[in-house]
């Protein structure tokens, strides 16, 4: 996956951004709504119960961001998801789920949603996940990474009466910093300070005899971390 940098990421380029809502229940979806038309510029373009009425209203109405529950009567969110990129690659996806298996957490990544948002951490992370893609930057929670990255991995070049394991925090700040995050999105997603997730970095290169950010992102696909 390419390491692209925000300052030549652009933001997406509406004036109001349109979100569309999809839940199957009533209160959570008039939750959601409160919770993100309470920031400015921010609109709830639409709301559909189903995973077949939130394609055919991705569809309609061609929202900048998709908020979406995975588990749903019918089709799920997970295959409405990828028909939702098919009609439109550029529509950024967060997919909220309270199922919090490895198995569930990489699928939604698979099948194209570049947001991963528990509905535990919803309060504290909806917003600053709804944000990060509007700019067009993957948001993972800090559980949601951590399911990620439950399996251990280990150097390129260690042996296997050998390895070199990287501590579970190392082996998220690989994950976001592959994905393509800078220090100061990796400390927002984390909870943690920018001077910190630096010192991870370092650490990380070290430890796994690394040279550059290309390397990592290599590490990370060669171990399962990202896909490629």
């Amino acid at each position: 996956m390419m390491n692209i940098s925000t300052a030549e990421t652009k933001p997406i380029a509406t004036q109001v951004l349109r979100i569309l809502l999809v839940d199957d229940h009533d209160l959570v979806r008039q939750g959601l709504r409160s919770m993100l038309e309470a920031e400015p510029g921010w609109t709830i373009c639409g709301e559909a119960a189903t995973g077949r009425q939130a394609i055919d209203m991705a569809e309609q109405l061609q929202p900048d961001v998709v908020v979406i529950d995975i588990h749903m009567p019918g089709m799920d969110g997970l295959q409405a998801t990828r028909e939702i990129l098919t009609i439109n690659p550029q529509i950024e996806i967060v997919v909220l789920t309270i199922d919090e298996t490895k198995e569930v957490v990489q699928a939604a990544r698979e099948v194209g949603a570049r947001g991963i948002v528990m509905k535990s951490d919803a309060v504290r992370n909806l917003v600053a996940a709804v944000a990060a893609l509007a700019r067009h930057e993957p948001f993972y929670t800090h559980k949601a990474s951590q399911i990620l990255l439950q399996d251990p991995v280990t150097s390129l070049g260690a042996s296997r009466a050998d390895p070199v394991m990287p501590t579970n925090r190392e082996r998220e700040v690989v994950v976001l910093v592959a994905e393509g995050l800078g220090n100061k999105q990796v400390a927002a997603a984390l909870g943690i300070s920018a001077k910190t997730v630096e010192s991870h970095r370092r650490n990380i290169m070290h430890k796994l005899g690394l040279r550059s950010t290309a390397d990592l992102v290599r590490y990370a696909v060669r171990n399962g971390l990202i896909q490629p």
